[in-house]
């Protein structure tokens, strides 16, 4: 019997934590075999340092794709979208997959699920149907509507899909795929030890409470993202605290957020922060699991934080309308505001585990249903 091919496509160090499960699912599976592209961002050591190197220990790569657009900025991610549509095609007529996997909501996700269904390539779409800020709440809904199956990780999540014309026997909720690493991993303090000989900046002691800082772009807030970033980096030296302070995504205006970073180490050379380009799951995982608090606007406060008990601060609009566990104070981008935020989850300390987005079994979840699933490549609305 001929294996069913599935396509997985790596775009960024997050989605290399989230597809893990789901790649050593269909590695194990008797009817299914895996066809890797890892592209953009993630061959990139501007903001995936060493992923690359541990992806290929752990599975066969079979194409490398550039499309990035130097530049980081509105137009810069428009070309970058076109140029992935041409380069993943040319990738799909190359491997020929029975069905491609995508992800959420970047840029480049919905140049994925456009080239696959224009070629009459079934998409697999996790994470569908959350609501969320900035550009990404535009690219997801898009995606969803060129999907062929849908793993959302919430209720909720599936039932908006449902609404939006999605037929429920295509619907089929399995939580977040990035806590399925998580689970398995030793997230003791003892494993923080290893994240001394990493970054730059301050030494920092991570004995002790500490801080972690995300702050990604926020592409419909462009223009004022500089001065977001400020009131954050004067928020945390304030508050004195040992901060880990990881760098940006490379959506646009990850450049400004970059320079701002490196304009405030110049002008304040801070002795409390230490800066990362990026983790790897096995050192991020127990960074945010021992973590006092969690700060920015990455989706990790509301997710995977959750799943942890983490308190975090989740400042501005980029997860406006996302769901959020208990464990989670929202603020603006005021620096006494968070402060103020940040001082109140410190008080509280940690939360109790919430399973909102997931139990940690989601890539046993999907691989088993991708065994069996008939794809239907002609869609239709359900109303």
């Amino acid at each position: 019997m001929n294996k069913r091919k599935i396509c997985v496509v790596l775009t960024t160090r997050g989605n290399y934590a989230k597809m893990k499960s789901v790649m050593h699912g269909i590695v194990e599976s008797e009817g299914l075999e895996l066809q890797l592209i890892i592209a953009g961002g993630i061959v990139l050591p501007k903001y995936s340092h060493n992923i690359l190197s541990l992806i290929s220990k752990e599975f066969t790569i079979d194409r490398q794709i550039h499309y990035l657009v130097e530049g980081d900025t509105p137009m810069t991610m428009a070309k970058s979208a076109g140029l992935a549509i041409t380069e993943f095609s040319t990738a799909f007529e190359n491997l020929r997959p029975d069905a491609v996997v995508v992800i959420a909501d970047r840029f480049e996700c919905l140049s994925i699920a456009m080239a696959s269904s224009y070629m009459n390539i079934p998409v697999i779409h996790l994470e569908g149907g959350e609501v969320s800020g900035s550009i990404d709440e535009s690219v997801r809904h898009a995606i969803t509507k060129l999907s062929h199956i849908h793993f959302p990780a919430t209720d909720d999540a599936a039932k908006r899909i449902i609404k939006m014309g999605e037929s429920e026997e295509t619907v089929f909720t399995v939580g977040g795929t990035s806590l399925d690493v998580i689970r398995k991993i030793d997230t003791t303090r003892s494993k923080l030890k290893a994240l001394s000989e990493l970054g730059v900046g301050a030494e920092v002691d991570l004995s002790e409470d500490y801080l972690v800082v995300i702050q990604h772009p926020v592409t419909t807030e462009y223009s004022r993202n500089m001065e977001h970033l400020t009131e954050t980096a004067k928020a945390i030296t304030e508050l004195k605290m040992p901060t880990a302070w990881i760098w940006p995504n490379m959506d646009a205006g990850s450049d400004e957020i970059s320079k701002g970073i490196r304009i405030f180490r110049e002008q304040s050379n801070p002795d409390n922060i230490r800066f990362f380009k990026g983790l790897p799951i096995q050192l991020y995982a127990p960074l945010l699991a021992n973590a006092s608090c969690i700060l920015g606007n990455s989706s990790s406060g509301l997710r995977e934080s959750a799943f942890l008990g983490t308190p975090c601060v989740n400042i501005g609009t980029r997860q406006s309308g996302r769901e959020r566990g208990h464990n989670v104070m929202d603020c603006g981008y005021n620096c006494s505001e968070i402060i103020e935020k940040t001082k109140l989850q410190l008080k509280h300390g940690r939360y109790s585990p919430d399973h909102l987005y997931g139990d940690g079994f989601a890539g046993e979840k999907i691989v088993k249903i991708l065994d069996n699933f008939s794809f239907n490549i002609q869609k239709q609305i359900t109303y």
